[in-house]
């Protein structure tokens, strides 16, 4: 499937050329280091942890408790779920599937 949606343009192809390119967790360490502020950075990995829970059925309000996360930036994460380009749910059924993970070149 040929993603085609609003944000598809040569910069953000490049930019996810790059996160592509990177074998291990250390090098998507260095790389979002250095083009993430901090925050930005622990936004993204909170919106990550609030669309698990969303998806565990979790109330506003734990998720609010785990993951310190604003009652905007949950409803904003489940509109996502709910109507967005299915990103969360990829990757969340990704990460949740115990099977080996494909061209994981750290381990050749």
């Amino acid at each position: 499937m040929k993603y085609q949606g609003k944000l598809k343009d040569k910069l953000n192809d490049r930019l996810f050329e790059a996160v592509l390119s990177l074998e291990n967790i250390d090098e998507c360490y260095q790389f979002f280091e250095d083009i993430c502020t901090v925050s930005e950075l622990r936004s993204l990995a909170q919106r990550l942890e609030v669309a698990k829970m969303l998806e565990a059925n979790r109330t506003y309000g734990e998720i609010a408790t785990n993951t310190g996360a604003s009652t905007a930036t949950i409803s904003r994460v489940k509109r996502c779920l709910n109507y967005g380009a299915d990103g969360y749910k990829l990757v969340l059924r990704r990460l949740a599937d115990p099977s080996p993970v494909q061209n994981d070149k750290s381990k050749e």
